[in-house]
């Protein structure tokens, strides 16, 4: 009888918490179908520029549906070509050699167009323009990394930035939440102190140990992991540190709506688990128009994209100041929406 008691207390307590029953029942048919959505996405084709090549190796290359194919003038040239236009590869002949130069943004990208490119210069082709074997004649240099660069070159950048984000978000909204459970900030809205003031002085608090965190995490991952860093590792810093002002603030703004810890944590699912999906590891290029949308309202996609051009393709603070902007953007959105959230507990 005791353990029918205690069923039944946890059974009410239960049922007393939608948050949680919703969490339950909810949350793992939304992950689960996102997940679908993306894994089951078309593979993106492949976009390469042409330039001089031979009449017959043409044909051969618009016989391969998933290839598009884009023709461009003899003074163009390649590498600003395919920077510019976002091409996978540039294929072009000089001196009877085929020379096919890959963006290798995406390591397995760029393999999988080299492989379609073999394919299209067959043995039974190059005899026919008089070439020996396409390992002798087919020239490939790249844009990005070399031949021996992997995907974890490209996904480390990514998940830095991802780490930064969920550990600041976890530990302000926790910290936060426990100043309100504590009474600490009601007796702070007790005194003539106003609203901004509270948000800026929290904000600074955590974000001096959030500015330690990503410090140490970014120096640890460059200098004992090795993980691959063609630009300057100071703006690596700043584009995690901002990064952490973005968590930091929806880290906080989120606590206003949990009771407890455990419904802090609760928001992991709902907000953390989407901008994995959404932060590059997952190419969003064959995914259906409504989802790259989805995906722009994610922080982390642009953390992620100014990291992994930073880290990985070497560009600076102007090619990435786009992607700063936005996460300033969020930033300044999120401290707003806290400062009004702390009306709930006093007006000023």
């Amino acid at each position: 009888m005791r353990i029918v008691a205690l069923i039944k207390r946890i059974c009410k307590q239960m049922f007393r918490d939608k948050r949680t029953l919703a969490l339950l029942f909810v949350a793992p048919l939304l992950i689960l179908s996102l997940m679908y959505l993306l894994f089951n996405a078309e593979t993106s084709d492949y976009e390469i520029g042409v330039m001089n090549i031979d009449q017959k190796l043409a044909e051969n290359l618009e016989k391969i549906d998933e290839i598009q194919i884009t023709s461009y003038e003899a003074s163009d040239e390649p590498n600003a070509i395919i920077v510019a236009d976002d091409l996978d590869g540039f294929l072009k002949m000089e001196n009877k050699k085929i020379v096919l130069l890959l963006q290798n943004d995406d390591p397995t990208k760029a393999k999988g167009l080299q492989i379609k490119i073999n394919q299209a210069v067959s043995s039974q082709f190059q005899s026919e323009l008089g070439f020996e074997s396409s390992s002798e004649k087919l020239d490939i240099s790249y844009v990005y990394g070399d031949e021996d660069t992997v995907f974890f070159d490209v996904l480390s950048p990514i998940l830095i930035g991802f780490f930064v984000f969920f550990f600041v978000f976890l530990i302000s909204g926790i910290g936060f939440l426990k100043e309100r459970t504590s009474g600490t900030l009601e007796k702070l809205m007790s005194t003539p102190i106003l609203r901004g003031e509270i948000v800026t002085a929290y904000l600074i608090g955590f974000g001096l140990f959030a500015i330690i965190q990503t410090i140490i995490v970014v120096l640890f991952s460059v200098n004992v992991l090795d993980v691959v860093l063609i630009g300057s590792v100071w703006n690596v810093i700043l584009i995690n540190l901002i990064l952490a002002l973005v968590a930091l603030s929806l880290g906080t703004l989120l606590s206003a709506f949990a009771a407890s810890e455990f419904q802090m944590v609760q928001f992991i699912p709902i907000v953390i688990v989407p901008q994995i999906f959404f932060s590059g590891i997952i190419q969003l290029d064959g995914l259906a128009p409504w989802l790259q949308v989805l995906a722009k309202i994610m922080p982390i996609y642009y953390a992620a994209d100014a990291l992994k051009g930073v880290m990985y393709k070497g560009e600076g603070l102007i090619e990435i100041s786009n992607n700063l902007y936005v996460l300033l953007f969020f930033a300044s959105i999120f401290i707003l929406l806290n400062i009004l959230a702390l009306k709930r507990y006093r007006k000023l």
